[in-house]
């Protein structure tokens, strides 16, 4: 015969287990938005970038051109589209654009210097974060902070 106080505290043990339950599962979500956030913060410029080399293999060196701000009807004051061509064009060091693939992004202030590498050679991209324009880094590397 089950008497009385035969199940104290059971209640408590199970209410033990859910808050065991949820605090695991809490830190198990804080670890895997951290990890997601890691793999995918740069994703939009990473992608901008391998649109412009998928432009360049393409051939379609306006819409390349585009990527940068620039268009044929409003060129770039400083980076007019024959200038774009002796860098990026057929006859350019950078004209086997098929061999350049991302090897490093770095988050750097208002925008993002995205490494580009090909055999024998490294370049670095800015990518603006607000509008996704493409241009050279001005900076070699990010300078400390945040």
């Amino acid at each position: 015969m089950a008497g009385y106080l035969d199940h104290y505290g059971a209640g408590e043990e199970r209410r033990e287990k859910i808050i065991k339950r949820l605090v695991l599962t809490a830190v198990v979500l804080v670890i895997v938005a951290g990890v997601l956030y890691f793999l995918f913060k740069n994703y939009r410029q990473e992608r901008q970038v391998n649109r412009f080399f998928a432009f360049l293999v393409a051939q379609n060196y306006q819409e390349a051109y585009g990527l940068w701000g620039c268009t044929p009807a409003k060129p770039c004051r400083d980076y007019p589209f024959t200038e774009f061509m002796k860098d990026w064009g057929p006859q350019s060091e950078h004209a086997n654009a098929k061999a350049y693939h991302i090897t490093k992004t770095r988050s750097c202030g208002s925008g993002v210097i995205v490494t580009v590498g090909a055999p024998n050679q490294e370049d670095k991209l800015w990518v603006q974060r607000e509008d996704l324009t493409i241009g050279f880094s001005p900076l070699p590397g990010c300078p400390a902070g945040p």
